[in-house]
């Protein structure tokens, strides 16, 4: 049974990942209306129904806008670490939602879904892997930094949605505050496409099918800047960038060739 990828949204205006099997799904992030959600989900021929957890990175809205309305219609287990649970945006989660700890995978259905941390401006962000038999499926978005432990599990992936937030000239030379770039470039932001193509050229499997670069700036980068720096050394990794405006394709993986054994390196952070 194939594990299939979607991105219903990505970017500042709104987050929200799908991964799953026929019969198990979750979604990473609901940061898009939950009326949005089901609307893009029927058009790829998917359905909330099938959804049987959300996880969670962390608490700014663009992640978790939609989440308490999706949660009070359709009763979803929502997973998210204990500082993200904590935060006065989702206090009311925290008699609904379930904590998880770094490194420790949890069974959801036919799916595994493990947490690692990562460097940015919150109170306790994750990225996630999520694995059916032999086939992983990273999520990687909003991190300050290229740090060992987005090396590490990039190096697991069949398929990644990795952060390609900002051209570095165009932010420099745009009109955002210093104090907003500095933000933005100061090692608990976001990375760069430079950043993101350096990871890639440099860490990818062998056996990664899909790359879908997702939560592009709205004004300090383009899809097509983007495209044409990951297609030119992609070989062949099928190359996607994610809009935010309306949801991918569904991406079906293939599990044939089995993953190498990983030894997943439980490291510190700072």
């Amino acid at each position: 049974m194939a594990l299939t990828l979607a991105s219903l949204n990505s970017g500042s205006n709104g987050n929200c990942y799908y991964v799953g099997t026929n019969n198990d799904a979750v979604l990473i992030d609901a940061g898009i209306s939950c009326r949005e959600t089901e609307r893009r989900l029927r058009r790829l021929g998917l359905s909330i129904e099938n959804v049987k957890a959300i996880f969670i990175t962390h608490e700014h809205n663009d992640h978790v806008s939609g989440l308490h309305k999706i949660v009070k219609r359709h009763k979803i287990p929502v997973y998210a670490s204990m500082g993200t649970r904590q935060n006065v945006s989702l206090e009311w989660s925290m008699k609904l939602s379930h904590g998880f700890s770094t490194y420790q995978p949890i069974t959801i259905g036919e799916l595994t879904i493990t947490s690692l941390p990562k460097y940015h401006d919150a109170a306790d962000p994750h990225s996630f892997l999520i694995t059916h038999q032999n086939t992983t499926v990273g999520v990687f978005t909003d991190m300050g930094r290229v740090c060992k432990h987005l090396i590490n599990n990039f190096k697991q992936c069949h398929a990644a949605i990795l952060e390609s937030n900002y051209d570095e000239e165009m932010l420099e030379t745009g009109g955002y505050p210093l104090h907003l770039k500095n933000r933005i470039r100061g090692g608990f932001g976001h990375i760069s496409n430079k950043q993101a193509l350096q990871l890639f050229m440099e860490h990818k499997p062998e056996f990664m099918s899909h790359l879908l670069l997702g939560h592009l700036s709205h004004h300090n980068n383009k899809p097509k800047i983007v495209e044409k720096m990951f297609s030119a050394v992609a070989g062949s990794t099928k190359i996607v960038v994610a809009s935010r405006h309306h949801e991918s394709e569904v991406y079906q993986l293939d599990t044939t060739p089995p993953k190498p054994r990983v030894v997943v390196e439980q490291l510190q952070l700072f």
